[in-house]
């Protein structure tokens, strides 16, 4: 056996004769494998006729990749296979060129016809794929069939794809700068989109490409800030950052009146009590005079909505998102509400150490300007030994920011008994500025924070001294008199130290105080011109100003010893040595060509110095943005935007409303208490429906307040039980048949009403119907309150109203005669009663006006009618679903044919009434007919067998069927929004018989009644993959409207929504287990061709709904 073979038997991989041989891994080949026979297992794979291992080749190929390792030699065998039929094995190409294509152009570009044709793929992912190996293929040549892609993707019905085509701008536009114009019409497209898929997305090709256009996000905005808490986590924190600079345009700053009394009040942060004087006073005066001036703030609902919606996304998993939240309430919330954001930041500290690093550094600028707000919090910020050194030395950074009065002897005692004993050489020295920071922010702990430092000068540790010396330094500036000693004490450490900066601390002390101790200073000055030739420069520096001060204070005993430094730093190395000592020496030893500067020798260098102020280096990194990366470096980053300043007026915030075609007045969409109460509101709050209901034009505000009692009244008396309503109706109108027609009603009303109230589901839709009352009874008083300005038109239009009714009862009549067969074999009270009921909404069949503003006079109806004929049918009985259903006969299926039941029979057909003990079944009602001649016993349901999810409620078993007699009974189904069979058995005394009942589609669906704005909006929000259109001719028999609602009602159990348009029929319903909506239209054109429209949440449904209407109307 050859060493080679072996080898592969080892590795499992010797494979069959006939299949190619390979390995597992291309770089596992041995060490002195060829070059040029690399890969060539995969390439045989790549180019064999099995997708299988096409497929393996793609996923080991993949894998590489991601293991880093370069397979860019592979790219001529991989391009072949786009054009591959297995879908699997084309994504994994698509993944493999989106990485190569830059690399290899020349060769991506013969594939490009393949990927326009992946771009029409019936496959979204292949689209998306394809859409995204085009954009990464980076040649100006194909920059429009690019530009075409993107477009044609922004408007495709898969999210997905559309979230690709945002992903695709940034990349062109980096590409063709030129193609910004076309890009920005495209982003502006997909800002319009409903999808939480797609907006992150989007905005982040916004903040790439136009940044700059915020008009772009004014229409956008409310929708935005509605979809934050759906879209995912990397696209909140683009939208929530691209917000906080949006906001910062629009809206007031809601702290401008207490930036104001800061400004007045605030002290000089470092300064004592006694600093204040009679400047402050005035400053207070005036910050007084400019808020009387000032009107009092109140914020913009846009602005509150944009807080209210992002709170909840600080209990996110994700930290970025929660970071991004906390800046964006740091940089737009009120004072009294920024704290909740500190609960949030400090949970981010347990998190890794990367993550408390930036949450740190964010904290650290917060606390300059927000001390109190983490105060709760301080024991979150003492230091682990666990804890990196930069995390560390910010933890101090925030403790020193948060220290007080109050706080600062804890934080004193933990910087002093446990920071200071670290082993981390760097913590320790931070600590010491720390506790410095301390001693002067706060003067009361001064002269304790000074004792514990001149005892940390008997430290071993030598960097320790050091820096206690440079802190010690500092504090003593403030008091220098009280503290000679002290100077003595680190004169003497001149010995010992070694560390330059404090050397040169020391010098720079005894040389600014030589006159609190006369006798040691001279000294010191001796030592340091011995060792002087062996100093670092900073100190040599120190030792020529400590002579210079001491020849002007003390000549006599050191004038020879400053000659003697200023003649060795004349011949120093370090020319800044050599010209400090030239210009000393002119200044300090007078001569004839000195100038007149040497006169104020003194008084330049014996000059009070003020006391150096010890300052937070995160005091002005608020400027930039929290948590960017500017923010983390201190310095602007590429790409960065800056944060806006707050607009001194509030810009227009009606630039932020939503139109909506046809609009009607905001009032008649009030249907609940809840909703009238926020309209009594001088600003309207938008409704909770992704901002698209703005406030509305102030301009009808007169009709609104005319027509507002009216509606009150209104509702009072739908609500008061009685049916007085009714008869008042009854007497106005002149016809007596219109008042037969109306007893028949009460009583059928009656009848239905005793068994509806023993069942809880029904009450239910009884309070719908009380609602939908409400809503006709005000579209009935707005009509009424445009109608009638004097009272000529009134009296006209009343005459009008009863000629109108006329007519209608005529029409009603028609339809009665026609419709008076029966179904095949149903029950005969059950016929009539539904006869009566049908015949009340007969006028669904008719158009209503499109809305109550518009009156034209030539329509079939006239708006008046329509209203006066709604209320008609309403009362305070509950409505039974019959009553909803359209007015056609009820289809019935066989269950059982007589033969095989031997005698039985049974027919069922579904009542579209709702099933009283469960109100997610479907009521199926059973007609059991017995043709034997003798009777048959004990009719009931056993061994029930349902696909998951579905249930039965049984009909109540049947003791006896006498011979030639019929029985019904009625049994509840939940379909689970399927059409899948309900199988079950048909017992009888003697008898079983399998037996499955499977429902039309049609008949999963209850109605629901929808305002024609209602349904315009909800089908705004079904577009895309829920949205199923089909051309088609109707049937010569069905080209009139009465025709097609009537077909479509049979179809489907839907009820008709009125319609502005007479080319359109709309109709809507929800599902009755799940309560998904479903909208269908069919919009007629010229010569019966049509086009019907089903838009569905459930898009099975919605395909077999459409085949399903599409049927009833061709046929």
């Amino acid at each position: 056996m050859s060493a080679s073979s072996a080898f592969n038997d080892e590795k499992g991989g010797s494979s069959s004769v006939g299949e190619p041989e390979y390995g597992h891994d291309p770089a596992s080949g041995g060490i002195f494998s060829s070059d040029y026979k690399r890969h060539d297992d995969l390439k045989e794979m790549l180019d064999s006729n099995k997708d299988s291992l096409k497929l393996e080749a793609m996923k080991r190929i993949v894998a590489m990749i991601a293991r880093g390792k370069n397979a860019s030699d592979l790219f001529p065998a991989v391009v072949k296979n786009v054009a591959c039929k297995n879908i699997e094995v084309k994504k994994l190409v698509y993944v493999y060129l989106v990485r190569y294509a830059e690399e290899q152009q020349d060769l991506a570009l013969l594939s490009i016809s393949t990927f326009q044709r992946g771009l029409k793929d019936p496959n979204q992912l292949i689209r998306a794929s394809a859409l995204r190996v085009l954009s990464s293929i980076r040649v100006t040549i194909i920059v429009p069939i690019m530009m075409l892609a993107i477009k044609e993707a922004a408007s495709d019905m898969s999210p997905y794809v559309r979230k690709t085509a945002a992903h695709a701008i940034p990349k062109l536009y980096s590409l063709d700068p030129e193609q910004k114009d076309q890009l920005i019409e495209v982003i502006e497209k997909l800002l319009a989109d409903k999808t939480t898929l797609v907006a992150g997305s989007v905005v982040m090709a916004f903040e790439e490409v136009c940044p700059e256009r915020i008009d772009l996000i004014h229409k956008n905005y409310r929708k935005l800030c509605n979809l934050l808490i759906d879209v995912e986590e990397w696209g909140q924190v683009v939208i929530i950052n691209m917000l906080t600079r949006y906001a910062r345009t629009q809206f007031l700053n809601p702290n401008m009146n207490e930036s104001l009394l800061e400004e007045g009040n605030d002290k000089t942060f470092y300064g004592s009590d006694e600093d204040e004087d009679e400047e402050e006073e005035e400053k207070d005066k005036k910050a007084e005079a400019t808020m009387a001036k000032r009107k009092p703030y109140v914020m913009d609902p846009d602005h509150r909505l944009l807080l209210r919606n992002t709170k909840p996304l600080l209990q996110s998993r994700n930290a970025a998102v929660v970071m991004a939240v906390a800046q964006l309430y740091f940089h737009l919330a009120p004072k009294v509400e920024v704290g909740v954001i500190a609960k949030a930041l400090v949970r981010l500290l347990r998190s890794h150490s990367e993550v408390q690093y930036v949450v740190l550094q964010n904290v650290a600028t917060m606390t300059i300007k927000r001390r109190g707000m983490f105060e709760p919090y301080l024991k979150s910020f003492y230091i682990r030994s666990t804890d990196p050194t930069q995390i560390k030395v910010l933890k101090l950074e925030v403790l020193t920011n948060l220290a007080n009065e109050t706080n600062i002897s804890t934080i004193l005692r933990e910087f002093q008994q446990t920071y200071i004993k670290s082993m981390d050489k760097d913590f320790v020295a931070a600590t010491i500025q720390a506790i410095g920071r301390c001693a002067t922010n706060i003067g009361e702990v001064r002269d304790t924070c000074l004792n514990g430092l001149v005892q940390l000068l008997s430290n071993r540790d030598e960097l320790v001294v050091a820096e206690s010396v440079v802190v010690i330094k500092k504090l003593l500036q403030m008091q220098p008199e009280k503290h000679s000693d002290i100077i003595k004490h680190m004169a003497k450490l001149t010995d010992n130290i070694q560390v330059p900066m404090a050397r040169a601390s020391i010098l720079w002390l005894i040389g600014e105080y030589c006159e609190h101790v006369p006798k040691i200073a001279p000294d010191v000055l001796r030592k340091m011109a011995k060792s002087f030739t062996n100093e670092e420069d900073i100190v040599k520096l120190q030792i020529i100003n400590l002579a210079a001060k001491l020849y002007l204070t003390n000549s006599k005993q050191t004038k020879l010893l400053t000659q003697y430094v200023l003649n060795l730093a004349k011949y120093d190395q370090n020319y800044d040595i050599r010209d400090r000592a030239r210009f000393i020496r002119q200044l300090i030893v007078p001569t004839e060509k000195s100038g007149a500067l040497s006169k104020y020798a003194k008084k330049l260098f014996l000059a009070l110095k003020p006391a150096p102020v010890l300052e937070s280096p995160f005091k002005d990194r608020d400027h930039f943005q929290l948590g960017s990366l500017s923010h983390l470096l201190n310095a602007k980053a590429g790409g960065y935007q800056e944060l806006p300043d707050w607009p001194e007026a509030a810009p227009d915030p009606s630039v932020r409303n939503v139109e909506v075609k046809d609009s009607v007045p905001e009032w008649t969409k009030c249907s609940s208490r809840e909703k009238r109460k926020e309209k009594k509101v001088e600003k309207p709050f938008y409704s909770d429906s992704e901002g698209e209901s703005g406030p509305t034009e102030s301009a009808d505000s007169e009709s609104d307040s005319a027509s507002g009692s009216e509606i009150g009244s209104g509702i009072e008396e739908s609500g008061s039980g009685s049916e007085s309503e009714e008869s008042e109706e009854g007497s106005e109108s002149e016809e007596e048949e219109e008042e037969e027609e109306e007893k028949d009603k009460k009583k059928t009303k009656k009848e239905l009403k005793k068994p509806v109230q023993e069942s809880e589901s029904e009450q239910s839709s009884e309070e719908e119907e009380r609602k939908h009352k409400r809503k006709s009874k005000q579209r009935k008083s707005d009509s009424e309150s445009e109608s009638d300005e004097d009272e000529e038109s009134e009296s006209e239009s009343s005459q009008s109203e009863s000629e109108d009714s006329e007519s209608e009862a005529e029409v009603k009549k028609k339809k009665k005669a026609a419709e008076s067969k029966p179904p095949s074999k149903p029950v005969k009270k059950e016929s009539k009663k539904e006869k009566k009921e049908m015949s009340l909404l007969d006028l669904d069949d008719f158009e209503p006006a499109p809305s109550p503003q518009v009156t034209p006079v030539n329509t079939f109806l006239s708006s008046s009618l329509v209203t006066d004929l709604e209320g008609l049918s309403l009362s305070d009985a509950v409505l039974s679903p019959a009553t909803i259903s359209p007015s056609s006969a009820l289809k019935s299926y066989e269950l059982l044919h007589r033969i095989r039941g031997e005698g039985l029979s049974v027919e069922y057909c579904f009542s579209r009434q709702p099933f009283s003990p469960d109100g997610n079944m479907v009521a199926v009602q059973m007609q059991f007919t017995n043709n034997a001649t003798s009777e048959t016993k004990n009719l009931h349901m056993e061994d029930v067998k349902l696909q998951s999810g579905m249930r039965v409620k049984e009909f109540p078993e049947i003791e006896l069927l006498p011979a030639g007699e019929t029985a019904t009974a009625v049994m509840g189904i939940d379909f689970c929004d399927s059409t899948q069979a309900a199988n079950f058995q048909l017992c009888s005394h003697i008898r079983k018989f399998f037996v499955s009942i499977q429902p039309p589609v049609g008949e999963l669906m209850r109605p629901v009644f929808l305002t024609e704005n209602e349904f315009k909006k909800e089908q705004g929000q079904l577009m895309g993959m829920n949205e199923i259109t089909e051309k088609l001719t109707l049937d010569a028999k069905c080209r009139n409207e009465h025709a097609i609602v009537q077909r479509v009602t049979t179809a489907a159990n839907l009820s008709r929504v009125p319609c502005g348009s007479d080319r359109e029929c709309r109709f809507a319903g929800r599902t009755v287990t799940s309560g998904s909506l479903v909208l269908a239209t069919v919009a007629t054109k010229e010569e019966g061709d049509a086009q019907l429209t089903v838009n569905c949440e459930k898009m099975v449904i919605g395909t077999m709904l459409v085949k399903d209407i599409l049927l009833a109307l061709t046929q």
